[in-house]
């Protein structure tokens, strides 16, 4: 007998591995159908019941599947125990229990028994499943986990075997007429096996001639129950009539609540990660905007906008508060309303935030912090859903709630929400339950939240809701949940949901494969007061209950003073100021010979300050891990920023430049009027800040050290490139759009401004590009659609990331103070707040710099120390060292830190800098805007222009930078020398003017006017000084940072002038990673003739290094392939038994555990294996007819000399090593060609290094060409321009198109870059013959405009249109015409004319030859053409030239 049975139920369960023992789990049975079939298929009996709900209801989401809602299972179901009863008998019929996914239905049904108490044998039967494995891959549908083919539901089975689907009625008597028939029809295909089944093996035949065509169904008749349910509810409706408020109730209460406040309680921002398009901003601004007194900020389980939001509600009601005052003065009514911020959280409350062996996304509640203190829990509930709960989502569960409930309200949540989840999902009870477990935490501070989106679902659970709070006395509240502001933002939202989880927008809104999350309306949006109390006029308390939960808020600020972490001091000194005292004076000692008055006076001052400020312990702090840092050998910069101001500094060694030398300003620094928290920024080489980094954890404790959060929000470009993704516009269109928006810009800016501000902020090329973007916008297209959409995106948080720099340190638990959460980059804690405002909530923030110019001074040290054994020390470099200065009177400064770019070098060639305050001056005025006072700073200084001081008392002060204002710390000198202004005055006017604050200006100007006046200077004077600050001074660069920087730019060029070699081997091994600097500094070092050798396995380290001949050797390191660990070994091995003397000796001796087979190949093609003179690279590569290299065969013979040796150290008598294994012969092969040779150079290091294919051309590309490669990439600025170039050709690939046509790709490379060509029609086949790879081509083309798209108007990218096609080798002939040669008056001496006559006797040709001779004293010039002598123009002849030091140029 086969027993097949179905059920329906309440739900599903929470966990599906639980006994059936767990009640609770379980959902409960309200319908069960069942047919008892005989062996051959016959029907015995068959029978359907609707259960009775006793004690719960069957919940709508339920009922939504099935459609049995609980009145139509009271009405006609039957009791639980007599349906139980009946299915027994049944059960103790049947030998097998059959359906479709029935282990399902095993436990509901099972779950019941326990629950009535009933002895059944359901658990003991055996099982035949119509939906296993096996049906899978009969039906062979994709979809399936880890690639396998996915269970077929019952209609796809049905399909499969009747090829007629079976529309699933999710009625039980339904669901078993089809599974009979499936299940039977499996037997008859013999599907299931006779061991399954337990028969005889003639079971099938017999089957097969009871049942010999198709299974049919029996045909019973089913109930539609849906419409069942739909009826009897419409009586129950047509008796309710009474409970509905009436026309008159529903005018009154709308008159009632014209005088209610309503605010929204339930609103997510952009931080709740890719949920929401609502910014801070818009937050409070459209709150104002609906004249509302308060708001909430809501977001999914963190706080990161908690701060931003306060800070936002405070500046709107300072400004309101400064209207509403203007108006009362003016006797007029206040219009504006203040806001009360109201700060809270939707956590996700699961069941056990510590169990991650399941996913358990939990109920999501809103929480609302009444005052400070209940801040601080929602903070800690946060840090904790994070730090504790984090499992898919930040998770929190009810233990830590009963922790941290104080001071915080309760609201129940959106359908998510426990209570009304439960009413949608398991049962009218249960959500009871739930809710009186709110109540008992939270008393009044609990509230039903009701929401109305036009949703079936939720005006199903507000009924219940409604009644629970009638019953329970527990206030009800409406909220909005809103995700976006505006309506018509609804379509940008779901844009957002679908970057969030990768979708197209195009894919169905739905649960399960095939469908995607979405809102189910566009009714999330921040509603006006009117619409919301429309929504509820029919429950006005909703509305006016809000009032009570804004009242029960207090106003808080986040904002506080920084609370530094506890500094232990010894025991002899009573307070963190003594013994800064103490220390700051025993370093002075060190510091300055002799302790005059000023200097003490200095220090006493600046002692006072900070004392009088609060800050000992953080210069304590700072001193501390400064030390350490140091004693770890760590390199410390010299400061940076203002705090090289203070001489307190300098004598703890937190700075290393003397404050007084350089006339800088502690004030800058620190206030003494203004208490504003000092920030010492710290530099260390960056090899080495991670190690000082780990001492501060270690010694502050990881709990009181965090990482600071950074927001990657969705900047223009990707916007565009998100939002065409998800509409699924073409990747090159959405390329196309993206490349519009010019760099750094915002769309928000280019869709705000008109068409004059457009000009004024664009160059003409990007203007040229805004505009198309402008006319995309307009257009009603999908393009047009992406921008727009793309605009309301622009801003949106992406993602959450960690400050590269930035340390928090706190005086006791972070999570005390603010909302923690973690990074997968980093083992620390991470802020929620922002760098923005992480100060401004208290904390004290470090910023632990690494400079990569610090790693490469001590790096030079190590390399001179090696090899010179002289140990620098760059901290005493002198001041006036001569060869220093030439260097940078010379512009020789690539590679000298903040001095390299172009620009400067011309500045300093002309400024000749021999001052140290010049270089000073330099670094602050080689800046945007400042910049045109440079060469009038050049003048002055050279005495070519006279220097004026606008009054006398001035020249102090401005001398240094030969009266021009450059510092900002002049302009506080000057305000109080001038006008009596004090140290804090001269600092916030220093702020006023840098950053153009109208207000304090204002404020300060008479003062300045009056004092100067008092002071005996004239007005007028006083007003230009005044008016001459205010258009320099937000130009004027802080001199202390300045100083510092350029500090160690000195120590670089100092370096660069005495040690060129171990400084450029520096330089490039810090750079190892970045082949075109690589490049650019190879350059550099060719030009400073030093030679750069390739790698040599005797000669080179980890990273570059300078030979015994002072060239710079090539480091191991960059070389891919060659790890850490086989460089490690090649130089101690070298170290311990001298040189390798051959490839086998090498491969005898180092670690082949940690040089693989890899490393050695790419060693050999780098050139690391040249110094072995009897073998060339390509020997390495050749083989003998066998398949094994030669280098392959060396490796394998040191590796059996290593076993030998080790073999014999084990042996008894030692005598194994007697047994010499023979080296391998060196197969006779050629060489590798330069190009073969070069090019696999190339590709193991990046570069070219013993040189460049196209070095012999150097001259033709110089001089013949106008462009090089990387003009490609941007072609627009050269429209309708004749461009020529050179280059190899590197790879080339000949095609034929659909219509026979041939065409090519061809990739040219020169010096820096490589571009890959496409050549067509006409020119293909004129040119093709030069497309040969590793041949070198001069080429010249026209660049014509693109072609316009007649249907959209838009034109594509520009043309390239080749004219001809030459060898590099043919160029000097045909294009050299004169040579003409320049020399200086000085240099006209017989020895030289008799060279260059030699010279031009053995290079006779027929090119013209031409001198120009000039004389730079009398700045005369004199061009001179040769009649008789010609000459071949070669490039012996020019090599000859160099050589000679003549200047020369070619026509």
């Amino acid at each position: 007998m086969y027993l097949i049975f179905d059920t329906e139920t309440t739900g599903l369960p929470k966990r599906w591995d639980a006994p059936i023992s767990d009640l609770d789990n379980w959902p409960r049975c309200i319908q069960i159908a069942w047919q008892l079939h005989d062996n051959l298929g016959n029907c015995i009996e068959h029978q359907d019941y609707l259960v009775q709900p006793e004690g719960f209801n069957i919940p709508y989401d339920a009922e939504k599947i099935h459609g049995i809602s609980t009145e139509l299972a009271q009405e006609q179901g039957v009791p639980l125990v007599d349906v139980l009863e009946k299915f027994n008998a049944a059960l103790n019929k049947t030998k097998f229990v059959v359906g479709q996914n029935v282990g399902f239905d095993l436990n509901i049904m099972g779950a019941e028994f326990i629950r009535a108490d009933i002895a059944n044998k359901l658990q003991e039967l055996p099982v035949l499943d119509t939906c296993t494995e096996h049906t899978a891959e009969l039906c062979q549908l994709p979809g399936g986990r880890y690639g396998k083919f996915k269970l077929p539901t019952l209609t796809e089975l049905h399909e499969f075997l009747f090829n007629v689907p079976f529309a699933e009625a999710h009625n039980a008597t339904a669901d078993v007429e089809a599974t009979t028939r499936c299940f039977f029809e499996l037997i008859r295909l013999e599907e299931f096996t006779k061991e399954q089944l337990e028969v005889q093996p003639d079971y099938f035949k017999n089957f097969k001639e009871a049942n010999p065509s198709e299974i049919q169904l029996i045909g019973l008749k089913h109930i539609n129950l849906k419409q069942e349910s739909a009826k009897i509810k419409k009586q129950i409706q047509s008796l309710q009539t009474d409970a509905e408020p009436s026309k008159v109730e529903i005018a009154q209460n709308i008159q009632e609540l014209k005088e209610v406040d309503f605010v929204h309680l339930h609103n997510h921002s952009q931080f709740s990660v890719l949920q929401s398009t609502i910014s801070i901003k818009d937050l409070v601004a459209n709150t104002a905007k609906q004249k509302m007194p308060a708001v909430a900020l809501t977001d999914h389980a963190n706080m990161m906008g908690a701060f931003h939001f306060v800070k936002e509600v405070t500046n709107h009601n300072k400004a309101i508060k400064a209207k509403n005052e203007e108006l009362i003065a003016k006797g007029e009514t206040p219009t504006e309303k203040e806001i009360k911020p109201i700060v809270g959280c939707e956590f996700f409350v699961c069941e056990d935030r510590l169990d991650k062996t399941r996913k358990d996304n939990g109920y999501q509640i809103v929480f609302l912090a009444k005052t400070k203190k209940g801040y601080h829990n929602l903070a800690k509930l946060s840090s904790s859903a994070y730090t504790e709960g984090f499992y898919y989502v930040p998770r929190v569960d009810k233990a830590i709630i009963e922790k941290h409930k104080e001071d915080l309200i309760v609201l129940t949540g959106n359908l998510y929400g426990e209570v009304p989840s439960k009413v949608l999902n398991v049962g009218e009870s249960q959500a009871e339950e739930a809710l009186l477990w709110w109540k008992e935490q939270f008393g009044d501070d609990l509230y039903i939240e009701l929401m109305r989106h036009n949703q079936e679902d939720e005006n199903r659970v507000n009924s219940v809701l409604v009644e629970f709070s009638k019953k329970h006395n527990i206030k009800l509240v409406a909220t909005n949940n809103a995700y976006y502001a505006e309506k018509q933002d609804a379509n940008a939202h779901d844009i957002l949901l679908c970057v969030k989880d990768g979708e197209k927008q195009a894919t169905p809104i739905g649960r399960g494969r095939g469908y995607r999350y979405g809102l189910p309306n566009q009714e999330y949006y921040f509603k006006s007061s009117d619409e919301m109390k429309l929504l509820f006029k029919d429950i006005p308390e909703a509305i006016s209950n809000i009032e009570e939960v804004v009242n029960k808020i207090e106003d808080y600020q986040l904002a506080r003073e920084v609370l530094l972490p506890k500094f232990d001091i010894p025991h002899a000194f009573e307070n963190e100021d003594d013994y800064l005292r103490h220390i700051t004076y025993e370093g002075a000692k060190k510091r300055y010979e002799v302790l005059t008055d000023e200097i003490k006076e200095r220090l006493d001052f600046e002692l006072d300050v900070i004392k009088k400020t609060g800050y000992p312990g953080y210069f304590l702090i700072v001193e501390d891990f400064i030390r350490e840092a140091r004693k770890m050998d760590v390199s410390v910069g010299p400061g940076r920023g203002s705090a090289a101001g203070s001489v307190v500094a300098y004598c703890l060694w937190i700075t290393n430049i003397d404050p007084l030398k350089y006339n800088l300003l502690f004030e800058r620094f620190l206030n003494p009027d203004r208490v504003s928290m000092p920030d010492i920024d710290i530099d260390f080489d960056d090899e080495g800040r991670g190690r000082v980094m780990d001492y501060v954890i270690n010694k502050y404790g990881s709990s009181q050290v965090a990482q600071i959060i950074t927001y990657g929000t969705m900047a223009a470009k990707s916007s565009i490139r998100d939002t065409a993704r998800v509409l699924d516009l073409p990747l090159f269109d959405a390329d196309r759009i993206a490349k519009l928006i010019p760099t750094m810009s915002k769309l928000g800016k280019i869709f705000g401004y008109d068409e004059k501000q457009l000009s004024k902020a664009f160059r003409a090329e990007d203007l040229e590009k805004v505009n198309q973007l402008l006319n995309i916008s307009d257009g009603e297209d999908l393009e047009a659609e992406t921008v727009n959409l793309a605009r309301i995106l622009e801003g949106s948080v992406r993602n959450t990331g960690i400050h590269a720099c930035g340390v928090i340190i706190t005086p006791s638990d972070i999570t005390d103070f603010v909302p923690v959460a973690t990074a997968k980059d980093s083992d620390l804690y991470v802020t929620q707040f922002d760098n923005s405002v992480v100060e401004d909530a208290g904390l004290l923030k470090m910023d632990f710099l690494g400079l990569k110019t610090l790693t490469l001074i001590k790096d030079t040290v190590k390399i001179v120390k090696a090899k010179h054994n002289v140990l620098l020390d760059p901290d005493n470099f002198p001041l006036d060292d001569e060869k220093t200065y030439e260097l940078f009177q010379r512009g020789d400064t690539v590679g000298i830190f903040q001095y390299e770019s172009a620009g400067m070098q011309k500045h300093l060639r002309d400024l000749k800098p021999t001052v140290f305050d010049d270089l000073i001056a330099m670094n602050a005025l080689y800046r945007p805007g400042p910049m045109e006072y440079i060469p009038s700073f050049i003048r002055r200084k050279h005495g070519e222009e006279e220097i004026v001081y606008d009054l006398p008392d001035m020249e102090d002060n401005l001398k240094e930078t030969y009266g021009i204002t450059v510092y900002q710390e002049q302009v506080m000198l000057l305000s109080q020398r001038l006008a009596n202004f004090t140290k804090g005055e001269a600092d916030v006017l220093r702020k006023a003017m840098g950053k153009k604050i109208l207000s304090v200006l204002d404020k300060m100007k008479p003062k300045f006017l009056e004092g100067g006046e008092k002071n005996g200077h004239p007005k007028d004077v006083l007003e230009k000084i005044w008016k001459d600050w205010e258009a320099f001074a937000s130009y004027a660069f802080n001199k202390s940072h300045s100083t510092c920087y350029a500090w160690i730019a000195y120590q670089t060029a100092y370096l660069k002038a005495h040690y060129p070699a171990e400084y450029m081997a520096a330089v490039l091994s810090n750079n190892m990673n970045d082949i075109k600097q690589v490049t650019f500094f190879m350059e550099e070092c060719k030009r400073m003739k030093l030679n750069v050798l390739g790698p040599d396995v005797n000669e080179s380290y980890y990273k570059f290094s300078v030979n015994k001949d002072n060239a710079v050797r090539f480091g191991m390191g960059a070389i891919k392939g060659v790890g850490h660990g086989a460089v490690v070994t090649i130089v101690e091995n070298r170290k311990k038994d001298g040189n390798y003397k051959s490839i086998f000796d090498f491969a005898k001796r180092i670690d082949l555990r940690a040089a693989n087979k890899k490393a050695f190949e790419n060693l050999a093609l780098a050139g690391g294996f040249d110094c072995f003179d009897n073998t060339h690279r390509a020997q390495y590569f050749s083989d003998e007819g066998d398949g094994i290299t030669f280098l392959e065969k060396a490796i394998k013979y040191g590796a059996k000399h290593q076993e030998n040796e080790n073999s014999a150290q084990v042996s008894l008598f030692g005598d194994a090593s007697d047994v010499q294994i023979a080296e391998p012969l060196v197969p006779p092969c050629e060489e590798w060609g330069t190009m073969e040779k070069l090019a696999r150079e190339k590709e193991v290091v990046g570069i070219y290094i013993s040189g460049h294919p196209l070095d012999d051309f150097r001259v033709e590309m110089n001089t013949f060409c106008n462009a090089t490669l990387a003009f490609f990439k941007n072609l627009e600025p050269y429209v309708n321009r004749e461009l020529c170039f050179g280059g190899v050709v590197t790879d080339v690939q000949h095609r034929v198109s659909k219509q026979g046509k041939g065409w090519a790709l061809f990739t040219l490379e020169d010096y820096t870059d490589s571009f890959e060509f496409r050549i067509f029609g006409e020119e293909y086949l004129r040119f093709r013959h030069f497309f040969v790879k590793n041949s070198f081509v001069f080429v010249k083309v026209r660049v014509n405009e693109g072609w316009t798209n007649k249907d959209t108007g838009k034109k594509s990218d520009p043309r390239i249109q080749f004219n001809s096609f030459q060898l590099l080798h043919d160029v000097m002939e045909t294009y050299a015409k004169k040579l003409s040669i320049q020399l200086d008056i000085k240099d006209l001496q017989e020895k030289r004319i008799n060279i260059l006559n030699d010279l031009f006797k053995m290079h006779e040709g027929n090119h013209a030859l031409n001198f120009v001779i000039y004389d730079n004293d009398e700045k005369l010039k004199l061009n001179m053409s040769s009649r008789k002598q010609k000459v071949k123009i070669s490039q012996e002849l020019l090599d000859e030239l160099a050589s000679n030091d003549v200047f020369y140029k070619l026509n």
